[in-house]
């Protein structure tokens, strides 16, 4: 349902890992082309399963417990993504031919981290507040 702050949650950040990323570099190399990840499986993979698990997340509204879930799973799988980032990024310094700048892309998984969290939070409210009206009756 689309009037609960967590669908919008959640669809900003299947927004930020499946539109946004398309657009933003996640470095630019040594010969000023731009690193998108496209052009690397594991990125591909993980954004991809990122993306997919926030539209699940969306469309199991009615199922707040199962949402939960998905949305944990899709914070490990950030961090896990956010982690191979970083990793990447201290592989490869800034002076060395094969990275000359690091993007605002690697640093989105970290958005979408805040999403993830904000849209749970949500959920667990609710979650709360069917268990108290269940209790009164």
């Amino acid at each position: 349902m689309i009037q609960r702050i967590q669908t919008v949650y959640l669809f900003l950040a299947f927004i930020v890992t499946g539109v946004l990323l398309f657009f933003i570099p996640l470095w630019t190399m040594a010969n000023n082309k731009d690193f998108y990840f496209m052009q690397s499986e594991v990125y591909t993979i993980l954004l991809g399963l990122s993306t997919t698990l926030s539209v699940i997340s969306i469309v199991s509204y009615k199922k707040r417990q199962n949402q939960f879930v998905i949305g944990r799973l899709n914070i490990v799988l950030n961090l896990i993504l956010l982690g191979l980032f970083v990793y990447r990024s201290l592989n490869l310094s800034g002076e060395t031919p094969a990275v000359s700048e690091k993007g605002i892309g690697m640093f989105l998984p970290v958005l979408v981290i805040v999403l993830l969290v904000l849209a749970n939070k949500a959920i667990k409210k609710d979650e709360d507040l069917v268990k108290s009206v269940d209790r009164l009756r």
